[in-house]
């Protein structure tokens, strides 16, 4: 793993130097929009909707959208003038007992490891957490924006799992749901009696994504069956086959001919030039030699 982020998780007079890793990774298949004809990838423009024209990267602003569809344009300098922090520290704010933790407020987990030269006051804090059986909330900030997060212990490694914000949490609303429509005790009795049977801990080997791995097996039979694609090289809009090295000659040689210099290009025919030349000089020298004797 390779660290993301370095910083320092401070609590009271304590200060913790550590690097942040993600905890986790996305397995879901990813797919490529192509031809169907000859599998080439799909390339998508930045178009305008109002002019139609091609837009370019230096041109794109950020846009708010209204509520009446009306759209308001922030620049770098509005966003400027936003409250955002760059710190480097990991601030605990208060530690709370593990189960005032909504789970459904946690996000996204990162692996906290200490230097070397922090590794007493990082295991003191871990140590101190597993014993209290809390978390502590934290105040982090990353990619400049400050967020909230949790610090907890999992496998002898302190996790940092960020936060999302109260009112990011909908709230459900189903009518039906308090109907008046509560089970008896007999459906109650039978509904006990299946959670009984169906009762264990939870493995987490037991499970396996199978449609992930019926996909592998199916792309992996195609290329052993030769239904594979050829791809072939990238073409500009012009329709013409994009070679980088041709590229760069074709540059170096429109810088020579700008300063006199003779080209890339020239060079074959110089040689020619040349050996043509000294051929009719050898064959002149000959015949001289020859009158001579």
């Amino acid at each position: 793993m390779r660290a993301i982020w370095k910083g320092a998780v401070s609590f009271g007079l304590v200060n913790v130097p550590i690097r942040l890793y993600s905890a986790t990774e996305n397995h879901d298949v990813q797919f490529r929009q192509v031809h169907r004809e000859d599998g080439g990838r799909i390339k998508y423009q930045r178009i305008c909707s109002i002019d139609g024209e091609v837009v370019s990267y230096d041109d794109i602003a950020k846009g708010y959208e209204t509520e009446d569809g009306d759209m308001v344009v922030l620049t770098d300098e509005d966003f400027k003038d936003l409250p955002s922090k760059s710190s480097k520290e990991i601030a605990v704010e208060k530690f709370v007992p593990a189960d005032q933790i909504d789970p459904m407020l946690l996000d996204k987990c990162y692996y906290l490891e200490p230097d070397k030269a922090s590794t007493k006051p990082y295991v003191l804090l871990r140590d101190a957490l597993e014993k209290e059986n809390r978390m502590a909330v934290v105040s982090v900030s990353i990619r400049t924006r400050m967020t909230m997060a949790v610090l907890r212990v999992r496998e002898g490694v302190i996790v940092m799992q960020t936060m999302l914000w109260p009112d990011e949490i909908r709230k459900p609303d189903f009518a039906h749901l308090d109907d008046d429509g509560k089970a008896t005790k007999q459906e109650l009795a039978m509904a006990d009696l299946l959670i009984e049977q169906l009762a264990g801990d939870y493995v987490p080997d037991d499970y396996e994504d199978d449609y992930a791995t019926a996909l592998q097996s199916l792309v992996k039979a195609k290329v052993e069956g030769g239904e594979v694609q050829v791809a072939e090289e990238s073409k500009d809009e012009s329709g013409e086959v994009v070679d980088l090295l041709a590229a760069l000659k074709r540059s170096v040689d429109k810088a020579k001919a700008a300063r006199g210099e003779s080209t890339s290009d020239d060079k074959p025919a110089a040689k020619k030039t040349a050996a043509k030349k000294a051929t009719t000089k050898k064959a002149a020298a000959k015949k001289t030699a020859k009158k001579a004797s």
